[in-house]
């Protein structure tokens, strides 16, 4: 597949994601595609969409699947939307790799 959800940034990268919150387990559920023809990684949580408990629920996943801290991530963009813009900080060929390897059993759209 040739798009991905994830691109290079000045400060690191940024990933485009779908978060489904209040869902009965964390996982990541695959890559889909949006309307606007983008790629997103979906994202489900069991935290709800209140006081910004799914959106920390989200970090700490992707941190943990990334391993990196969960300081290193921050949602830049619709933090009270599904969809979703997350910073991750650090040397981009070092986070493509993390990223690349973390979610490769994802790597077909549904």
């Amino acid at each position: 597949m040739a798009a991905q959800p994830w691109a290079r940034a000045a400060e690191g990268l940024r990933l485009r994601v779908r978060l489904q919150p209040g869902a009965r387990s964390e996982r990541v559920v695959g890559l889909i595609a949006e309307a606007d023809g983008q790629v997103a990684l979906k994202v489900a949580v069991t935290a709800p969409a209140e006081k910004g408990r799914a959106n920390d629920a989200l970090l700490r996943l992707l941190a943990r699947l990334l391993r990196l801290p969960p300081s290193s991530l921050n949602v830049v963009l619709g933090a009270t939307d599904r969809r979703k813009v997350v910073a991750i900080a650090g040397e981009p060929s070092e986070l493509l790799s993390r990223v690349s390897e973390a979610f490769r059993p994802w790597s077909e759209p549904r």
